[in-house]
Protein backbone atom coordinates (compact mmCIF):
# COMPACT_ATOMS: atom_id res chain seq x y z
CA UNK A 1 0.00 0.00 0.00
CA UNK A 2 0.91 3.56 -0.14
CA UNK A 3 -0.37 7.00 0.80
CA UNK A 4 0.60 10.77 0.21
CA UNK A 5 0.59 13.73 2.41
CA UNK A 6 0.41 16.99 0.19
CA UNK A 7 1.46 20.42 0.84
CA UNK A 8 2.22 24.14 0.14
CA UNK A 9 3.22 27.69 1.59
CA UNK A 10 1.78 30.87 0.08
CA UNK A 11 3.56 32.94 3.49
CA UNK A 12 0.54 35.29 2.83
CA UNK A 13 0.16 38.01 6.00
CA UNK A 14 -2.12 37.67 8.81
CA UNK A 15 -3.36 41.01 7.44
CA UNK A 16 -3.77 39.41 3.89
CA UNK A 17 -5.85 36.81 5.34
CA UNK A 18 -8.36 39.05 6.80
CA UNK A 19 -9.04 40.84 3.89
CA UNK A 20 -6.61 43.82 3.38
CA UNK A 21 -5.42 44.08 -0.33
CA UNK A 22 -2.01 44.47 -1.30
CA UNK A 23 -0.26 46.71 -4.18
CA UNK A 24 2.43 44.14 -4.59
CA UNK A 25 4.82 41.05 -2.27
CA UNK A 26 7.63 39.82 -2.00
CA UNK A 27 9.06 36.98 -3.91
CA UNK A 28 8.19 33.01 -3.21
CA UNK A 29 12.09 31.42 -3.59
CA UNK A 30 12.93 27.58 -4.96
CA UNK A 31 11.82 24.65 -2.97
CA UNK A 32 14.64 22.90 -1.43
CA UNK A 33 14.26 18.86 -1.71
CA UNK A 34 16.00 16.72 0.43
CA UNK A 35 16.23 13.03 0.88
CA UNK A 36 14.20 13.27 4.29
CA UNK A 37 13.39 17.10 4.31
CA UNK A 38 12.08 20.32 2.21
CA UNK A 39 11.95 23.64 2.62
CA UNK A 40 9.71 26.66 1.25
CA UNK A 41 10.49 29.75 1.11
CA UNK A 42 9.64 33.37 0.68
CA UNK A 43 11.72 36.83 0.66
CA UNK A 44 9.52 39.35 2.22
CA UNK A 45 9.64 43.26 0.96
CA UNK A 46 10.63 43.43 4.62
CA UNK A 47 13.73 41.99 3.58
CA UNK A 48 13.03 38.85 5.98
CA UNK A 49 13.07 35.17 4.88
CA UNK A 50 11.19 33.18 5.64
CA UNK A 51 10.64 28.88 5.93
CA UNK A 52 8.49 26.46 6.37
CA UNK A 53 10.35 23.35 6.57
CA UNK A 54 8.94 20.28 6.67
CA UNK A 55 10.90 17.08 7.78
CA UNK A 56 9.75 12.96 7.64
CA UNK A 57 11.21 10.58 9.38
CA UNK A 58 11.57 7.42 8.39
CA UNK A 59 12.49 10.02 5.03
CA UNK A 60 9.38 8.94 2.32
CA UNK A 61 9.96 6.80 -0.67
CA UNK A 62 9.70 9.87 -2.95
CA UNK A 63 9.75 13.46 -2.07
CA UNK A 64 8.72 16.16 -4.42
CA UNK A 65 7.93 19.96 -4.30
CA UNK A 66 4.31 19.00 -3.11
CA UNK A 67 3.91 15.65 -2.02
CA UNK A 68 5.61 12.94 0.51
CA UNK A 69 4.86 9.87 -0.61
CA UNK A 70 5.18 6.86 1.25
CA UNK A 71 5.12 2.65 0.25
CA UNK A 72 4.28 0.13 3.07
CA UNK A 73 3.82 -3.46 3.47
CA UNK A 74 2.08 -4.20 7.11
CA UNK A 75 1.37 -7.52 7.64
CA UNK A 76 -1.68 -8.36 9.88
CA UNK A 77 -1.45 -6.97 13.68
CA UNK A 78 1.97 -5.08 12.33
CA UNK A 79 2.16 -1.03 13.14
CA UNK A 80 4.13 1.18 11.50
CA UNK A 81 4.83 5.17 13.47
CA UNK A 82 5.56 8.28 10.48
CA UNK A 83 6.37 11.51 11.44
CA UNK A 84 6.62 14.93 10.51
CA UNK A 85 7.61 18.35 12.05
CA UNK A 86 7.10 21.50 10.32
CA UNK A 87 9.01 24.41 11.40
CA UNK A 88 8.18 28.07 10.82
CA UNK A 89 11.74 30.09 10.76
CA UNK A 90 12.50 33.64 10.29
CA UNK A 91 16.20 34.54 9.22
CA UNK A 92 17.32 31.32 10.53
CA UNK A 93 19.34 28.46 8.76
CA UNK A 94 18.77 26.18 12.38
CA UNK A 95 17.66 22.55 11.62
CA UNK A 96 14.97 21.83 13.41
CA UNK A 97 15.17 18.52 15.02
CA UNK A 98 12.94 14.97 14.60
CA UNK A 99 13.52 14.37 18.14
CA UNK A 100 12.62 14.33 20.96
CA UNK A 101 9.62 12.52 19.21
CA UNK A 102 6.00 13.68 19.38
CA UNK A 103 5.04 11.87 22.49
CA UNK A 104 7.76 12.96 24.69
CA UNK A 105 7.15 16.41 23.19
CA UNK A 106 3.45 16.56 24.30
CA UNK A 107 4.90 14.88 27.84
CA UNK A 108 6.82 18.11 28.44
CA UNK A 109 4.26 20.46 27.85
CA UNK A 110 1.60 18.86 29.87
CA UNK A 111 4.46 18.86 32.37
CA UNK A 112 4.62 22.22 31.85
CA UNK A 113 0.94 23.21 32.22
CA UNK A 114 1.04 21.16 35.46
CA UNK A 115 3.78 22.54 36.87
CA UNK A 116 1.99 26.62 35.83
CA UNK A 117 -1.68 24.85 37.38
CA UNK A 118 0.22 23.99 40.54
CA UNK A 119 1.07 28.05 41.25
CA UNK A 120 -3.02 28.94 40.85
CA UNK A 121 -5.89 28.65 43.21
CA UNK A 122 -7.70 25.60 42.61
CA UNK A 123 -11.42 25.80 42.75
CA UNK A 124 -13.60 22.50 42.58
CA UNK A 125 -17.35 22.12 43.28
CA UNK A 126 -20.31 19.58 43.10
CA UNK A 127 -21.39 20.51 39.74
CA UNK A 128 -19.88 18.63 37.04
CA UNK A 129 -20.84 20.99 34.51
CA UNK A 130 -19.17 23.98 36.36
CA UNK A 131 -16.02 22.18 36.87
CA UNK A 132 -15.84 21.64 33.56
CA UNK A 133 -16.47 25.46 32.24
CA UNK A 134 -13.85 26.72 34.46
CA UNK A 135 -11.48 24.00 33.39
CA UNK A 136 -11.86 24.47 29.50
CA UNK A 137 -11.53 28.66 30.53
CA UNK A 138 -8.34 28.03 32.21
CA UNK A 139 -6.72 25.69 29.67
CA UNK A 140 -8.00 28.55 26.90
CA UNK A 141 -5.92 31.02 29.42
CA UNK A 142 -2.49 28.68 29.61
CA UNK A 143 -3.39 27.95 26.11
CA UNK A 144 -2.74 32.02 25.15
CA UNK A 145 -0.26 32.59 27.58
CA UNK A 146 3.41 33.40 26.50
CA UNK A 147 6.79 33.28 28.13
CA UNK A 148 8.21 36.55 27.97
CA UNK A 149 11.32 38.38 29.55
CA UNK A 150 9.14 40.34 31.83
CA UNK A 151 6.85 37.17 32.82
CA UNK A 152 4.18 35.52 30.70
CA UNK A 153 1.76 37.52 29.07
CA UNK A 154 -1.98 36.91 27.42
CA UNK A 155 -2.39 37.53 23.86
CA UNK A 156 -5.45 38.33 22.49
CA UNK A 157 -7.03 35.03 20.70
CA UNK A 158 -6.54 33.11 18.30
CA UNK A 159 -5.48 33.10 14.89
CA UNK A 160 -6.12 37.27 14.27
CA UNK A 161 -5.16 38.48 17.79
CA UNK A 162 -2.28 35.91 18.93
CA UNK A 163 0.21 38.94 20.09
CA UNK A 164 0.50 41.84 22.38
CA UNK A 165 -2.91 43.62 23.11
CA UNK A 166 -2.62 46.45 26.00
CA UNK A 167 -6.17 46.50 26.89
CA UNK A 168 -6.73 42.57 26.14
CA UNK A 169 -3.80 42.08 28.90
CA UNK A 170 -4.43 44.03 30.93
CA UNK A 171 -8.15 42.93 31.29
CA UNK A 172 -7.16 39.62 31.39
CA UNK A 173 -4.24 40.51 34.23
CA UNK A 174 -6.95 41.67 36.33
CA UNK A 175 -9.91 39.17 35.64
CA UNK A 176 -7.00 36.37 36.86
CA UNK A 177 -5.31 38.83 39.69
CA UNK A 178 -6.97 36.74 42.90
CA UNK A 179 -5.38 33.43 41.07
CA UNK A 180 -2.24 34.25 39.69
CA UNK A 181 -1.09 37.50 40.18
CA UNK A 182 2.02 36.74 38.11
CA UNK A 183 0.44 37.08 34.83
CA UNK A 184 -0.42 41.09 35.76
CA UNK A 185 3.75 41.17 36.77
CA UNK A 186 4.44 39.96 33.45
CA UNK A 187 1.79 42.33 31.64
CA UNK A 188 2.78 45.41 34.05
CA UNK A 189 6.20 44.27 32.92
CA UNK A 190 5.96 44.18 29.20
CA UNK A 191 3.73 47.41 29.18
CA UNK A 192 5.87 49.75 30.73
CA UNK A 193 9.01 48.69 28.36
CA UNK A 194 6.97 49.45 25.61
CA UNK A 195 5.58 52.60 26.19
CA UNK A 196 5.68 55.42 24.01
CA UNK A 197 8.90 57.53 24.07
CA UNK A 198 7.91 60.38 21.45
CA UNK A 199 5.12 61.85 19.63
CA UNK A 200 4.33 59.01 16.09
CA UNK A 201 1.52 59.74 13.98
CA UNK A 202 1.66 57.12 11.92
CA UNK A 203 1.09 54.87 15.23
CA UNK A 204 -1.06 57.33 16.94
CA UNK A 205 2.11 57.33 19.86
CA UNK A 206 2.63 60.17 22.62
CA UNK A 207 5.00 60.14 25.55
CA UNK A 208 3.93 57.60 27.98
CA UNK A 209 1.00 56.21 25.61
CA UNK A 210 0.54 52.72 26.48
CA UNK A 211 0.74 50.07 23.58
CA UNK A 212 -2.65 48.66 22.00
CA UNK A 213 -0.63 46.22 19.93
CA UNK A 214 2.47 44.70 18.86
CA UNK A 215 2.96 42.86 15.57
CA UNK A 216 6.30 41.27 13.63
CA UNK A 217 4.34 40.49 10.21
CA UNK A 218 5.75 41.51 7.15
CA UNK A 219 2.82 44.49 6.37
CA UNK A 220 3.34 45.71 9.84
CA UNK A 221 7.21 45.57 9.52
CA UNK A 222 7.00 47.41 6.11
CA UNK A 223 4.71 49.95 7.40
CA UNK A 224 1.59 48.80 5.05
CA UNK A 225 -0.05 49.04 8.54
CA UNK A 226 0.69 50.81 11.80
CA UNK A 227 0.37 47.77 14.53
CA UNK A 228 4.32 46.62 14.21
CA UNK A 229 3.73 49.27 17.36
CA UNK A 230 0.44 51.44 17.52
CA UNK A 231 -0.80 52.96 20.35
CA UNK A 232 -4.13 53.47 19.13
CA UNK A 233 -6.19 52.37 22.44
CA UNK A 234 -7.29 55.60 24.46
CA UNK A 235 -8.38 53.23 27.50
CA UNK A 236 -4.93 51.14 28.11
CA UNK A 237 -2.89 53.85 29.89
CA UNK A 238 -5.41 54.34 32.59
CA UNK A 239 -5.72 50.69 32.98
CA UNK A 240 -2.14 50.14 32.94
CA UNK A 241 -2.34 52.28 36.31
CA UNK A 242 -5.15 50.76 37.74
CA UNK A 243 -3.51 47.07 37.11
CA UNK A 244 -0.57 48.63 38.90
CA UNK A 245 -2.60 49.58 41.96
CA UNK A 246 -4.58 46.26 42.20
CA UNK A 247 -1.13 44.46 41.80
CA UNK A 248 0.23 46.01 45.07
CA UNK A 249 -3.23 45.70 46.54
CA UNK A 250 -2.95 41.95 45.72
CA UNK A 251 0.73 41.19 46.40
CA UNK A 252 2.13 44.20 47.88
CA UNK A 253 5.41 43.83 46.03
CA UNK A 254 6.68 47.01 46.80
CA UNK A 255 10.09 46.73 45.00
CA UNK A 256 8.25 45.91 41.27
CA UNK A 257 5.83 49.05 42.21
CA UNK A 258 9.07 51.10 42.75
CA UNK A 259 10.47 49.92 39.54
CA UNK A 260 7.49 50.63 37.35
CA UNK A 261 6.87 54.07 39.12
CA UNK A 262 8.54 56.49 36.41
CA UNK A 263 6.18 54.00 34.02
CA UNK A 264 2.86 54.97 36.08
CA UNK A 265 3.94 58.36 36.34
CA UNK A 266 4.49 58.91 32.60
CA UNK A 267 1.38 57.24 32.09
CA UNK A 268 -0.25 59.41 34.64
CA UNK A 269 1.25 62.69 32.19
CA UNK A 270 0.02 61.28 28.81
CA UNK A 271 -3.53 61.17 30.69
CA UNK A 272 -3.05 65.06 31.25
CA UNK A 273 -1.21 66.41 28.55
CA UNK A 274 -2.11 64.30 25.67
CA UNK A 275 -5.63 62.30 26.66
CA UNK A 276 -7.46 65.86 27.60
CA UNK A 277 -6.28 67.66 24.25
CA UNK A 278 -8.48 70.52 24.72
CA UNK A 279 -8.77 71.01 28.42
CA UNK A 280 -11.87 70.14 29.09
CA UNK A 281 -10.95 67.71 32.00
CA UNK A 282 -12.13 64.18 30.05
CA UNK A 283 -9.49 62.05 28.03
CA UNK A 284 -10.69 61.87 24.41
CA UNK A 285 -9.66 60.30 21.16
CA UNK A 286 -9.47 61.42 17.40
CA UNK A 287 -6.58 59.09 15.12
CA UNK A 288 -3.69 60.53 14.02
CA UNK A 289 -2.81 57.83 11.36
CA UNK A 290 -4.96 57.53 8.42
CA UNK A 291 -4.43 53.77 8.83
CA UNK A 292 -5.37 53.51 12.58
CA UNK A 293 -8.27 52.74 14.57
CA UNK A 294 -11.33 55.75 13.83
CA UNK A 295 -12.80 54.39 17.50
CA UNK A 296 -10.26 53.70 20.26
CA UNK A 297 -12.21 52.47 22.80
CA UNK A 298 -13.05 48.93 23.51
CA UNK A 299 -15.76 49.15 21.28
CA UNK A 300 -13.71 50.10 18.10
CA UNK A 301 -15.28 48.81 15.33
CA UNK A 302 -16.61 51.73 12.61
CA UNK A 303 -20.40 51.66 14.04
CA UNK A 304 -20.01 51.25 17.59
CA UNK A 305 -20.47 55.03 18.31
CA UNK A 306 -23.59 56.69 17.63
CA UNK A 307 -26.65 58.96 18.92
CA UNK A 308 -29.57 58.38 19.69
CA UNK A 309 -30.82 58.95 16.07
CA UNK A 310 -28.09 56.32 14.77
CA UNK A 311 -25.85 58.89 13.15
CA UNK A 312 -22.46 58.71 13.91
CA UNK A 313 -20.32 60.40 16.91
CA UNK A 314 -17.78 62.81 15.06
CA UNK A 315 -13.97 63.06 17.00
CA UNK A 316 -12.78 63.76 19.49
CA UNK A 317 -14.64 61.10 20.99
CA UNK A 318 -15.08 61.43 25.12
CA UNK A 319 -16.02 57.90 26.18
CA UNK A 320 -18.28 57.39 29.68
CA UNK A 321 -15.78 54.07 30.72
CA UNK A 322 -12.96 55.81 30.16
CA UNK A 323 -13.71 58.56 32.35
CA UNK A 324 -14.28 56.02 34.56
CA UNK A 325 -10.83 54.30 34.09
CA UNK A 326 -9.38 57.43 34.60
CA UNK A 327 -10.81 58.16 38.15
CA UNK A 328 -9.89 54.96 39.15
CA UNK A 329 -6.38 55.31 38.18
CA UNK A 330 -5.85 58.29 39.85
CA UNK A 331 -7.12 56.38 43.06
CA UNK A 332 -4.93 53.67 42.64
CA UNK A 333 -1.73 56.15 41.98
CA UNK A 334 -2.60 58.29 44.96
CA UNK A 335 -2.14 55.08 47.18
CA UNK A 336 0.68 54.00 45.43
CA UNK A 337 2.46 57.61 46.25
CA UNK A 338 1.43 57.41 49.81
CA UNK A 339 3.13 54.27 49.83
CA UNK A 340 6.04 54.94 48.32
CA UNK A 341 6.02 58.10 50.41
CA UNK A 342 5.44 61.08 48.39
CA UNK A 343 2.00 62.31 50.24
CA UNK A 344 1.85 65.64 48.49
CA UNK A 345 1.69 63.63 45.08
CA UNK A 346 -0.71 61.01 46.50
CA UNK A 347 -3.10 63.90 47.97
CA UNK A 348 -3.01 65.96 44.37
CA UNK A 349 -4.00 63.00 42.56
CA UNK A 350 -6.92 62.65 45.19
CA UNK A 351 -8.13 65.78 44.49
CA UNK A 352 -8.15 65.33 41.02
CA UNK A 353 -9.46 62.15 40.86
CA UNK A 354 -12.90 64.12 42.76
CA UNK A 355 -13.16 66.56 40.28
CA UNK A 356 -13.03 64.49 37.35
CA UNK A 357 -15.71 62.47 39.57
CA UNK A 358 -18.00 66.09 40.11
CA UNK A 359 -17.76 67.08 36.58
CA UNK A 360 -18.08 63.48 34.84
CA UNK A 361 -21.92 63.15 36.97
CA UNK A 362 -22.58 67.12 35.33
CA UNK A 363 -21.78 66.05 31.80
CA UNK A 364 -22.37 61.89 31.40
CA UNK A 365 -25.89 61.94 33.05
CA UNK A 366 -28.65 61.19 31.30
CA UNK A 367 -32.12 61.80 33.21
CA UNK A 368 -34.04 60.85 30.41
CA UNK A 369 -32.35 57.38 29.56
CA UNK A 370 -31.52 56.44 33.79
CA UNK A 371 -27.80 56.02 32.26
CA UNK A 372 -24.86 57.81 31.47
CA UNK A 373 -24.03 59.24 28.13
CA UNK A 374 -22.22 56.52 25.78
CA UNK A 375 -20.04 58.88 24.81
CA UNK A 376 -19.59 62.97 24.26
CA UNK A 377 -19.16 63.59 20.80
CA UNK A 378 -16.79 66.51 19.16
CA UNK A 379 -19.11 69.44 19.84
CA UNK A 380 -19.71 68.10 23.42
CA UNK A 381 -22.65 66.78 22.90
CA UNK A 382 -23.62 63.70 24.81
CA UNK A 383 -24.53 60.26 22.58
CA UNK A 384 -27.83 59.05 24.57
CA UNK A 385 -27.67 55.78 24.43
CA UNK A 386 -28.40 53.16 26.53
CA UNK A 387 -24.73 50.71 26.23
CA UNK A 388 -23.07 48.31 28.31
CA UNK A 389 -20.53 50.89 28.59
CA UNK A 390 -22.12 52.71 31.82
CA UNK A 391 -21.95 49.48 33.24
CA UNK A 392 -17.61 49.84 33.49
CA UNK A 393 -18.38 52.88 35.41
CA UNK A 394 -19.77 50.91 38.48
CA UNK A 395 -16.84 48.72 37.71
CA UNK A 396 -14.26 51.70 38.34
CA UNK A 397 -16.34 53.27 40.94
CA UNK A 398 -16.66 56.67 39.34
CA UNK A 399 -20.69 56.69 39.58
CA UNK A 400 -22.58 58.53 42.82
CA UNK A 401 -24.44 55.97 44.63
CA UNK A 402 -28.00 56.91 43.80
CA UNK A 403 -26.93 57.36 39.91
CA UNK A 404 -24.76 53.09 40.26
CA UNK A 405 -27.92 51.76 41.58
CA UNK A 406 -30.10 53.59 38.50
CA UNK A 407 -27.31 52.36 35.65
CA UNK A 408 -27.69 48.31 37.76
CA UNK A 409 -31.22 48.66 36.93
CA UNK A 410 -31.44 50.39 33.35
CA UNK A 411 -28.96 47.43 32.31
CA UNK A 412 -30.86 44.91 34.09
CA UNK A 413 -34.14 46.11 32.27
CA UNK A 414 -35.46 43.25 28.99
CA UNK A 415 -34.01 46.07 26.65
CA UNK A 416 -30.84 45.45 28.29
CA UNK A 417 -30.30 41.85 29.67
CA UNK A 418 -30.85 39.11 27.79
CA UNK A 419 -31.71 36.59 30.59
CA UNK A 420 -27.77 35.03 30.29
CA UNK A 421 -26.35 38.30 29.34
CA UNK A 422 -26.42 42.23 29.13
CA UNK A 423 -26.38 43.64 25.56
CA UNK A 424 -23.52 45.63 24.49
CA UNK A 425 -26.31 48.32 23.29
CA UNK A 426 -29.94 48.23 24.37
CA UNK A 427 -32.75 46.31 22.20
CA UNK A 428 -34.84 49.34 21.96
CA UNK A 429 -31.60 51.93 20.26
CA UNK A 430 -31.51 52.69 17.13
CA UNK A 431 -28.59 50.67 15.83
CA UNK A 432 -29.08 47.58 17.94
CA UNK A 433 -28.35 44.48 16.15
CA UNK A 434 -28.02 40.93 18.34
CA UNK A 435 -25.39 39.91 15.84
CA UNK A 436 -23.43 42.89 15.52
CA UNK A 437 -19.64 43.31 16.87
CA UNK A 438 -19.95 45.64 19.29
CA UNK A 439 -24.41 46.92 18.95
CA UNK A 440 -26.27 44.01 20.38
CA UNK A 441 -23.89 41.56 20.74
CA UNK A 442 -22.91 39.87 24.45
CA UNK A 443 -19.73 39.99 25.63
CA UNK A 444 -17.68 38.14 28.28
CA UNK A 445 -15.11 40.97 29.43
CA UNK A 446 -18.24 43.40 29.10
CA UNK A 447 -20.46 41.84 31.64
CA UNK A 448 -17.57 40.17 33.85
Amino acid sequence: MSFSIEFDADFVDIFELRGTKRERRGCRLETQVKRDHLVLAYQGLDNCLRRTRIIFDPPPSRLTETAATFHIRLEAGEAANYRCAIACEVNSDSRVEIKPCFEKVVQEAASTLERERAEEAQVFTQNEQFNDWLNRSLADLHMMRTGTPYGPYPYAGIPWFSTVFGRDGIITALQCLWMDPSLARGVLGVLAATQADSENAEQDAQPGKVVHEMRADEMSITGEIPFRRYYGSIDATPLFVMLAGAYYRRTGDRSFIESIWPNVERALEWIDRYGDSDGDGFVEYARKSKHGLIHQGWKDSVDAIFHSDGTSAEAPIALCEVQGYVYAAKCAASELAKILGDAARSRELSKQAETLSRRFEKAFWCEDIATYALALDGRKQPCRVRTSNAGHCLFASVATDEHARRVAATLMEETSFSGWGIRTVGSSEARYNPMSYHNGSIWPHDNA
